[in-house]
């Protein structure tokens, strides 16, 4: 009987022992930090008398130690807090600093733990050796340094257009607290087409020599509905202490996840010392060989949408903590997919990880570009980034992809900015297989490194305005859109296509126009002349703002009528607006930036020329005869897996009195593009008139306008 009792308790407590699961704790450091600076990198400083809010930048210090006008050059600033522990004895204690510029060096408890060079990816610290062994108080001191003091084999960011580099610790910073075995990286693999998810992750061991349970569970995230769960043991590597899980689980049932329906799953791992939580999309995202289009869950997919330069943006009079303001940015996406944007590029730079998780809530994809820019010219990269070479910049790559290859947002890995070299596209080799979703790469201007991979395509068609020429006496609209054109590389010729894949890898025009105002409507550096000789009528800022959007709204049009691309991005959704000196070159399309008001022309022309059905008024002649009876082609194009059917209205009417009106009624299968042929008389007197097509989308008008001159 005893042995029974006592079998029975053994039992019992096995299978809770089985059960029981050290949960990973998290402690956030973000908040009030102190903050002094030094001149170099020298002792830690003795006074700190400022405080700081991280995440930010060092500008934000109170009292300043730096005010926003500063140049940043050789200075070191030094981040100080004390945090405690309960438990002095648990295993790991990890450092996480998101992302933090430039050089970052770690101190605890006065001693060094450790620095890392890399200034654009997390950096993490084994806080263990360095604690305090009689006390649970321990002094934290997180140092970073300058860009113009960054050893040259490593990427710094640089940007032609930006003035200063400001410093500071700009992501979340935490303490991961927990047990072994210690879950150090999880990649998950959607499988769409068969309903399977699979799990790759790394495991560190104590020592090195036992396997270990692991276990997951998958939950909707909105609901918390249990849809998979199970367990396993992992492969244990020999000579080492990592582990590594590898498996296939069921998703039967799944939502896929799309901008237009961002379902999101939670992966719980756990093993009998830690546990770890993902977030991911049943989503994939690919390119199709024969359409030279995108496949999202191996349906085409037209990416319309916008940039963020978050580092541009740093530098703008009206930042102050709003990158890092929760409710600023995702009011700021929300204003994004107000526009029909469906993605955006993250241009020449990371913002904060919130910003990926609200896009993965929100529902837009990213174009994540590494923030690499050298130019057009072939050998700038070795020019400006020296040292650097392919396996050192695979290196940043890796650690740029294991954090954030989880991310249903994440659809295009973009490893640099209109640059043409052979670093990026070796370093790409070097990595790509690592992402076993298979994501198309960006390799800027240089050659796309698989006829998986995209183009990026910069047509700015008013540059040749910019660089001394006349618009004929056709005009400037004749003289740009009269040929069809294919987006190239660079609309300077510098880099021209490679033989071959031109045609065959779809093109993403992320930057387009060159029309840019600053938010008080004056021209920037870029655009003086173009107003000057190609609208010069356009004289009040409430002028140049009517014509800045008409026009964007124009090549937009444009590009997706002839469905020369696969994605369309119009440059810029968030960047400086910089008027005093130096001028800023480029600027984004908002009134107020902290209201997030976009310019209502902006709204009015440019947000119906993103519509996902959308149309296009092909007049570009730059007057007409009274009277003449003249063709007008209407270009109607559909974008969504849905049949659209409705009716095409042209007017032509002068203030705001309709001329003639007629109606022809369409129908557009999914992904069709059809052109309906009117016909109209021009109006017998002289003046300016307006011709508008229209059509109905879901009960929103959606239109597309020309000006027209009758002389």
């Amino acid at each position: 009987m005893k042995n029974a009792i006592l079998l029975f308790y053994l039992v019992i407590f096995s299978s809770s022992c089985r059960e029981k699961v050290i949960h990973r704790q998290i402690i956030s450091l973000n908040g009030i930090w102190e903050i002094a600076k030094t001149d170099s990198m020298t002792a830690i400083p003795t006074e700190f008398n400022s405080k700081i809010e991280v995440p930010g930048l060092v500008d934000m210090s109170m009292p300043k130690i730096e005010s926003q006008d500063s140049v940043y050059n050789n200075s070191v600033y030094w981040y100080k807090r004390s945090f405690s522990l309960e438990d002095l004895n648990v295993p790991v204690v990890r450092l996480k600093i998101n992302k933090s510029a430039y050089h970052t060096w770690v101190f605890l408890n006065k001693k060094l733990v450790g620095e890392n060079v890399y200034n654009f990816t997390p950096s993490l610290f084994e806080l263990k050796p360095f604690l305090n062994a009689g006390s649970n108080e321990n002094e934290l001191i997180i140092a970073v340094g300058c860009r113009n003091n960054l050893p040259d084999t490593v990427v710094n960011g640089n940007d032609f257009e930006k003035i200063k580099y400001v410093p500071g610790i700009y992501d979340d910073v935490k303490l991961i607290i927990s047990d072994y075995p210690f879950i150090s990286n999880v990649q998950t693999v959607p499988d769409v087409i068969n309903k399977r998810l699979r799990v790759i992750a790394e495991i560190l061991t104590k020592t090195g020599t036992a396997n270990t349970e692991v276990s997951y569970i998958i939950r909707e995230t909105v609901s918390g509905k249990v849809v998979a769960n199970g367990s396993l043991s992992p492969i244990y590597k020999s000579g080492t202490n990592l582990q590594r899980v590898d498996f296939t689980t069921n998703m039967s049932g799944c939502s896929l996840w799309t901008p237009e329906h961002p379902f999101l799953y939670d992966l719980e791992l756990s093993t009998s010392g830690d546990n770890s939580k993902t977030r991911f999309g049943m989503r994939t995202f690919a390119v199709s060989r024969d359409s030279a289009l995108f496949l999202l869950n191996n349906k085409p997919y037209f990416l319309r949408g916008t940039n963020v330069c978050i580092f541009r943006f740093f530098e703008d009079s009206e930042r102050g903590a709003l990158p890092w303001n929760p409710q600023w940015v995702t009011k700021l996406h929300r204003r994004f997919k107000e526009m029909n944007w469906n993605s955006i590029r993250y241009c020449i730079g990371f913002p904060p990880e919130r910003w990926y998780e609200i896009a993965d809530s929100l529902g837009l994809l990213i174009q994540d570009e590494f923030p690499v820019w050298t130019g057009g010219e072939k050998g700038g990269f070795e020019k400006i980034q020296k040292r650097i070479t392919s396996k050192q910049l695979s290196f940043e790559y890796l650690e740029w992809m294991r954090e954030r290859w989880n991310h249903p947002c994440v659809a295009v890995w973009d490893g640099q900015n209109e640059s043409v070299n052979d670093t990026t596209g070796k370093a790409i080799r070097l990595v790509r297989a690592l992402d076993l979703s298979n994501r198309p790469w960006d390799n800027g201007w240089a050659a796309p490194e698989s006829e998986t991979d995209a183009i990026e395509s910069h047509p700015y068609l008013f540059y040749r305005y910019n660089e001394g020429k006349n618009p004929s006496d056709e005009g400037y609209l004749k003289d740009l859109f009269s040929i069809i054109r294919i987006p190239d590389y660079d609309p300077n010729d510098k880099s021209p296509a490679p033989n071959g894949l031109r045609y065959h890898n779809p093109v993403i025009a992320n930057e387009y126009c060159w029309l840019w105002l600053n938010r008080d409507g004056t021209t920037t550096s870029l655009t003086d002349r173009i107003y000057h000789v190609i609208f010069p009528e356009a004289i009040t800022a409430d002028q140049k703002f009517e014509t800045c959007a008409k026009n964007i709204a124009i090549h937009t049009e444009y590009w997706r009528a002839y469905r020369k691309c696969a994605g369309l991005m119009h440059f810029c959704g968030l960047g400086y607006c910089r008027t005093g000196k130096p001028r800023g070159q480029t600027s984004d399309n908002f009134t107020d930036i902290k209201m997030l008001t976009f310019e209502p022309h902006f709204v009015k022309y440019v947000k119906p020329a993103f519509n996902p059905v959308g149309l296009m008024i092909e007049l570009w002649e730059k007057s007409y005869v009274p009277g003449s009876k003249i063709s007008v082609p209407v270009h109607v194009f559909n974008e969504i897996e849905e049949e659209w059917k409705g009716s095409v209205k042209l007017s032509v009417f002068s203030d705001g009195k309709d001329l003639s009106v007629q109606r022809e009624p369409l129908v557009l299968n999914k992904y069709e593009v059809k052109v309906i042929g009117f016909k109209i008389n021009m109006p017998l007197i002289k003046g300016n008139y307006q011709v508008e097509a229209e059509i109905d989308y879901k009960g929103e008008s959606v239109k597309s306008y020309r000006d027209l001159k009758i002389k």
